[in-house]
């Protein structure tokens, strides 16, 4: 008999849930555990770190240098709670004393910065807004429509920008009478703000004064949807959803609060993953984060390594892409396996599907390294939702389940179509759509619980306490011409999973036409299929005999298993240009809006099926 696996121990905080009935085809679950009482405001945390502890480092990032265009990432530099508290306050002052609100907000175009943490900080204090904007709007975006958008749904008062890079898009999209601040350099034509002096401003009564004028109802920031045939909304994000979903967080997770927090997260704060989820957690802990500038990409995944190799982390969270990379990376570099794995409780992932030999790659390295697994956790939330909300309960988790809901939050399951979705009610959910009143109306039900559009089913029927599993988006899912319901999320996985490591994403079509096909993003390891020079154009080698015959064999296994034209792909195309940002086909995350895609390439879609594309693949007889 094998000897079951053996996990790192991982306190699970919620493993009972309550399931009651409502109307036909309704009904409503809970955690049996209550939720236990939070702060009014995220900021008595600080306060309260920075009185406990005022010289523990609360953020570090690596120093930058710039030379002939080239940046350089030297040593760390910190910021302790203590300077946080003290700076956050004179930045409160400043903002006080230019009168901004909720109408007037502060925008961010910064990347994840110190200075867009302490601004953010002296935001919070000073009870005014931040709107914490995706960088690619600025830097990647050709027409800035986005960041327009943004611009002008919120009307911010000051905008911080970190540096000149950002100057094309401010010349674009400020106007005269908004305030720029920028961390380092100067805009050719713009009058600009120094932070280091918004951050010296001499402080008065009137910033303890507004600090308790500020409570669970205050607006804390505005996080924008990635938008999918919309453009973005403005998510109200108050004191009081943000502090309830950290203390969920906390009775769900205990493992934050065990031991001292140390994360080490390159997530963008513009983001509720790494905005909401990951910056709240490590105020509420007291806890320490250091900046990651890399990024699951070629060129800059180098310097998660490296900064994976020199700082132990206590719970790790990154997207399935990252995990890839770190995996493979894991296989032959001792260094990033003895830092990363010495002390590391869990690893989250979250954005997108995990495939399954992703994780049988990282059991293995940890088993090798530690003789144990490192439990991969998993859940279920959004923007909306603050954004935890549903956790797993168990370390056996498998790709696809999201578990049980956190303390405080009630779901409401509903049954139609074959299908159901999940919506929310409690303290972590949003009020609304800043300045869509007719959004706001349509995203919540007659109960008052917010439509998530996710859909989802038991793990096991028989046991209500292992919780949900996610069965695909509402608005994804579509009919054949035959009336056939074609369950986009869970074939997409299956294929993710079958084409790994070659794909990185799968949009699937055939909305009323009689069969499936399926357009392929592939991975740059798509390359390693052929033996052409690796500067070759992308179209090229996606037509090399080599990759083809993969992608054959692929689709081949795929039609083995399939059980009726729901399910099985009749034709696939692969996709040489990248998804775009400007037209909303790829978050920060790099996850894949399916919405968008087809929207954009309609006339691929429409090629792919009438056979005019020059290469299609089918599955062989």
């Amino acid at each position: 008999m094998s000897t079951p696996p053996r996990f790192r121990p991982l306190t699970f905080g919620v493993t009972r849930v309550t399931l009651r009935d409502g109307p036909s085809g309704v009904h409503y679950l809970s955690a049996e555990q209550s939720l236990q009482p939070y702060p009014d405001r995220l900021t008595d945390r600080l306060r309260y770190w920075a009185e406990l502890r005022p010289h523990q480092t609360w953020m570090a990032q690596r120093t930058r240098t710039t030379s002939d265009g080239t940046i350089t990432l030297g040593d760390w530099r910190h910021v302790n709670y203590g300077a946080a508290w003290a700076t956050a306050r004179r930045i409160a002052q400043a903002l006080i004393d230019r009168g901004l609100s909720a109408h007037r907000p502060v925008a961010i175009l910064s990347e994840n910065s110190l200075e867009h943490a302490l601004l953010a900080l002296g935001c919070l204090v000073a009870g005014v807004p931040y709107v914490p904007i995706s960088p690619p709007y600025s830097l990647v975006s050709t027409d800035h429509d986005k960041l327009r958008h943004v611009l002008k749904t919120t009307t911010p008062g000051l905008v911080l920008a970190q540096d000149a890079r950002y100057a094309r898009a401010i010349l674009a999209t400020v106007g005269p009478d908004t305030e720029v601040v920028l961390v380092d350099g100067r805009i050719n034509g713009i009058a600009s703000t120094r932070f280091s002096d918004l951050a010296a401003t001499p402080e008065t009564p009137a910033v303890d004064a507004m600090i308790a004028s500020t409570g669970p109802d205050t607006i804390a920031k505005f996080l924008f949807t990635s938008g999918s045939t919309k453009l973005p909304k403005a998510v109200v994000n108050t004191h009081r959803m943000w502090c309830a979903n950290q203390q969920q967080m906390t009775q769900s997770m205990p493992v934050l609060a065990e031991a001292p927090l140390v994360l080490v997260d390159w997530l963008p704060w513009n983001h509720t993953f790494g905005g909401n989820h990951n910056f709240g957690m490590v105020l509420y802990h007291g806890g320490t984060l250091y900046i990651d500038d890399g990024k699951p990409t070629p060129a800059l995944m180098h310097e998660t390594l490296r900064n994976l190799r020199e700082i132990a982390p206590t719970v790790y969270f990154n997207v399935p892409t990252g995990f890839e990379a770190i995996a493979h990376a894991m296989k032959t570099d001792d260094a990033l396996r003895q830092t990363l794995l010495s002390r590391v409780k869990m690893f989250f992932y979250a954005g997108a599907a995990l495939s399954q030999p992703i994780w049988d790659s990282l059991y293995e390295s940890q088993e090798r390294e530690i003789g144990q697994r490192i439990v991969m956790a998993t859940g279920l939330g959004m923007t909306e939702s603050g954004p935890f909300g549903i956790f797993v309960t168990n370390p056996d988790v498998k790709a696809g389940d999201l578990g049980v809901p956190a303390p405080g939050l009630e779901l409401k399951l509903i049954d139609t179509d074959g299908k159901t979705e999940v919506r929310y009610r409690g303290p972590n959910i949003t009020p609304g759509y800043w300045r869509a009143p007719r959004e706001t109306e349509e995203a919540f039900d007659e109960e008052g619980f917010f439509k998530s559009g996710d859909a989802v089913r038991w793990i096991d029927e028989t046991d209500i306490h292992l919780g949900l599993r996610f069965d695909g988006r509402i608005a994804e899912d579509f009919k054949l011409a035959t009336g056939t319901f074609v369950n986009v999320g869970p074939l997409r996985a299956k294929i993710i999973a079958a084409g790994a490591p070659y794909i990185q994403d799968v949009v699937l079509t055939g909305l009323n036409m009689r069969e499936v096909g399926a357009m392929v993003f592939p991975t740059a390891k798509v390359r390693t299929l052929c033996d052409w020079p690796t500067d070759t154009a992308l179209h090229e080698v996606l037509n090399h005999p080599a990759v083809l015959a993969r992608f054959q064999a692929i689709l081949d296994e795929l039609a083995t298993t399939a059980t009726g034209s729901a399910n099985r792909i009749a034709r696939l195309c692969l996709l040489a240009d990248p998804p775009s940002l400007d037209h909303g086909e790829i978050t920060d995350k790099g996850s894949i809006n399916q919405r968008a895609v087809l929207s954009h390439r309609a006339d691929t879609v429409a090629k792919l099926h009438a056979d005019e594309l020059h290469t299609i693949l089918k599955p062989q007889a």
